[in-house]
């Protein structure tokens, strides 16, 4: 098949070419802006406990509001506010009212309740339309308000600054504009430095990168019309992770077509012919590894959150054009290339190098493939027991922003003025279940009581707002926690047993919040890794098997994966929890090393397993299989793995705890699945295994078969799986 996909390439290249352009621009032009979504509660299902009480706080109390915004007052000498200042505090309130920024319907005069305790810090919240804190256009609502509020103090001596979700919105829009041009460049002067050596040639090291930029804008217009059509909510890393997945991957394939392409040429084939070849043998190898990463994300669609059921879709379509572009656009390009051209200036591509190196880890393979593989698995292995110490945490606002950000800064500073769970109080929303009746006044004192014995909760205001027809009471709560600690999230779930517990005869209790929303988020991901883990896992063994034949491979291919998984989160935690004293990975990492290291990471095991099968269909014993499949296939894994490592290194560039800890972590498990798992575990256990790896497929006469050459020149004397 792949072979009949070459010659239709080649036999019309610049067709392939134009409608690669043409669907590029046809579907940029007509696709919908992609707006990333940062309202946490927003990727939960409606029938979690934090949505069926925002539901009722709407419908019982319309006119409340959460602070979408918040102005922290402070002296710039640090001292005491004096009447002076609250004066001050007074007209720069008045002045924004009367400025009517956009989307703002309120901002509440500073009262001496939104004092701190020692009288150096004071608050004054800012009401928006509702439902729109968490919207692009509540940003630049933001930026407004920050500026103006600025200028209004000018000349007296408080400082003003913005806080609350809508300046954090602002804040983090800004760290991931610069965030995704750094790792957007970072990942591009790395392909090109890399492929530049490793070819020695401009044309190469350029050619990935035009080609990527092409099909990129496929991929980013079919996304953004699937994001539209299914109400697909993007998170606000989509796009930082779909540079890296666009590039990384597409540099992978074309590393995999290109070290065959220049293999054919080195075994006589002249430069049509080589295209086809190399189309012909990888192409299989390329659709499986692009098949598995596809199905991986796909699955996601199961995800409880919407973050992971827009992420998962995105993803896969990204990787399937990237794989359809891999054996079309590329191979037409490399068609029409003459191969003087292509590799320019360098003459080393025609000549077979010796590849000591990867020579000399072959025949340690063939020769202790027990040794080999034991004291592989034993450092994966190693590494997976510190994976038992992995925390989560919720503070997605510090982990995706840098501390020096101004909303940062304030809620650090209402964390430590005011209390921790000030910043962000829980409430509990008492309403009657016993049509229309109303709520017994006497008996919600005794109620508020208990919810404020309950070991975290720091305070429960004395009176419960009661709505209007008085079937509903809001309790409003203040936890002894930061609202995204995993402490405040623990006091929510003692929270919600002794507010279902003990409400009255005939009412029903809701548990709302933030901390209420992360207490969900907790339990979906604890259900999503229960559905979505082993479901993956069970179709890509699928694809395994279809690819190689075998029943038996499949199984301890995704074991080693399981090894790799471990042990990058393992090396994480010690990294960042251990090492760096952070409290806790942030709460989407394993499904994130999931999708990069499981998934990804498969391409590598695959390339070198399907290598291992042509080098058995070419007759050779199992154990010199794996020699000549890691000296050939080696240079490949290797030089795929470390380019892709580094693309997702970049991540570090970005400067917040979040990228840091996808960065180093998909950094790591590429690396141990490139160049542990692919080069040196899968091989040794498979020539340990005999022919007992390809049972019950008989691989020699099938990968012969798949293997065989378009046309070879009559003087070459050996078989080209041995080239």
């Amino acid at each position: 098949m792949f072979h009949r996909i070459g010659h239709f390439v080649v036999k019309r290249a610049w067709w392939v070419i134009i409608a690669w352009i043409v669907a590029a621009v046809a579907i940029i032009g007509s696709a919908p802006k992609l707006d990333a979504q940062t309202d946490e509660s927003s990727f939960l299902p409606r029938h979690y406990e934090s949505i069926q009480a925002s539901l009722v706080q709407e419908k019982a109390f319309p006119a409340n509001f959460t602070p979408a915004a918040m102005l922290l007052f402070e002296r710039t000498d640090g001292g005491k506010l004096t009447d002076a200042d609250q004066a001050a505090m007074n007209k720069v309130v008045q002045g924004l009212t009367d400025k009517h920024v956009a989307l703002v319907e309120k901002i509440l005069p500073v009262s001496p309740q939104s004092t701190s305790k020692d009288g150096k810090y004071a608050l004054s919240m800012v009401a928006m339309e509702k439902n729109t804190a968490h919207k692009p256009e509540a940003a630049d609502s933001a930026k407004l308000l920050r500026d103006d509020a600025k200028q209004l103090a000018d000349g007296s001596s408080l400082k003003v600054q913005l806080g609350g979700q809508a300046a954090q919105n602002l804040d983090q829009k800004d760290s991931s504009e610069l965030a995704n041009a750094l790792i957007g460049i970072g990942t591009i002067v790395i392909i090109l430095l890399t492929l530049g050596i490793i070819f020695r040639s401009p044309i190469i090291a350029l050619l990935p990168v035009l080609s990527i930029f092409v099909f990129s804008m496929v991929a980013n217009g079919l996304i953004a019309d699937a994001s539209k059509a299914f109400g697909l909510k993007a998170d606000s890393s989509v796009s930082a992770i779909l540079i890296i997945v666009l590039f990384g991957v597409g540099t992978d394939y074309f590393l995999f077509l290109m070290f065959r392409y220049r293999e054919r040429l080195r075994a006589g084939d002249d430069r049509k012919e080589a295209v086809v070849n190399a189309v012909g043998r990888v192409g299989e190898a390329i659709a499986s590894a692009a098949g598995a990463v596809i199905v991986a994300f796909s699955v996601l669609v199961l995800s409880s959150l919407g973050m992971f059921k827009a992420l998962g879709p995105s993803l896969a379509i990204a990787v399937a054009v990237t794989a359809i572009a891999s054996v079309t656009l590329v191979p037409a390009v490399l068609s029409l290339i003459p191969e003087k051209v292509l590799f320019w200036p360098s003459k080393a591509w025609q000549r077979e190098p010796e590849n000591a190196r990867f020579a000399a880890l072959g025949r340690t393979v063939e020769r202790r493939p027990a040794l080999v593989a034991i004291v592989s698995g034993a450092l994966m292995l190693a590494l997976s027991f510190a994976a038992f110490g992995y925390k989560g945490t919720f503070d997605l606002a510090s982990g995706s922003m840098p501390k020096t950000k101004e909303s940062m800064v304030v809620q650090d500073t209402l964390m430590t003025a005011f209390s921790a769970g000030a910043a962000d109080p829980s409430h509990i929303y008492l309403t009657t279940t016993e049509g229309g009746a109303k709520l017994d006044a006497a008996a919600l004192d005794g109620y508020a009581s208990q919810l404020g014995k309950v070991d975290g909760v720091a305070q429960v205001v004395p009176k419960p707002n009661l709505s209007a027809d008085g079937t509903t009471a809001d309790f409003t709560v203040m936890l002894k926690d930061a609202p995204a600690t995993n402490a405040a999230i623990d006091t929510v779930g003692k929270l919600r047993t002794v507010a279902h517990d003990a409400a009255p005869q005939g009412t029903k209790a809701y548990v709302g919040g933030i901390t209420s929303v992360y207490k969900d988020i907790n339990t979906a991901m604890a259900r999503d890794y229960s559905l979505v883990f082993p479901i993956a896992a069970l179709l890509i063994m699928v694809i395994l098997g279809l690819l190689l034949r075998s029943v038996v491979a499949p199984w301890y291919l995704m074991a080693a994966v399981g090894l790799g998984f471990g042990a990058t989160i393992g090396a994480t935690s010690l990294l960042f929890q251990q090492v760096q004293g952070e409290a806790g990975l942030m709460f989407m990492l394993p499904m994130f090393i999931y999708l990069f290291v499981v998934a990804i990471g498969t391409d590598y095991n695959i390339l070198m397993i399907a290598r291992l099968r042509e080098e058995v269909a070419e007759g050779h014993s199992p154990r010199k299989a794996a020699r000549m499949a890691i000296q050939h296939g080696g240079p490949t894994v290797a030089a795929a793995g470390a380019i892709l490592a580094a693309t997702f290194g970049t991540m570090l560039l970005a400067g917040n705890s979040l990228f840091s800890q996808i960065g180093f972590s998909v950094a790591f498990g590429i690396a141990v699945s490139a160049f542990v798992m692919a080069l040196f575990f899968t091989p040794a256990l498979t020539a340990l295994l005999g022919r007992a790896a390809w049972w019950p497929g008989h691989g020699e006469v099938a990968g012969h078969e798949a293997a065989a050459p378009v046309a070879l020149r009559k003087d070459d004397p050996e078989p080209a799986g041995r080239r």
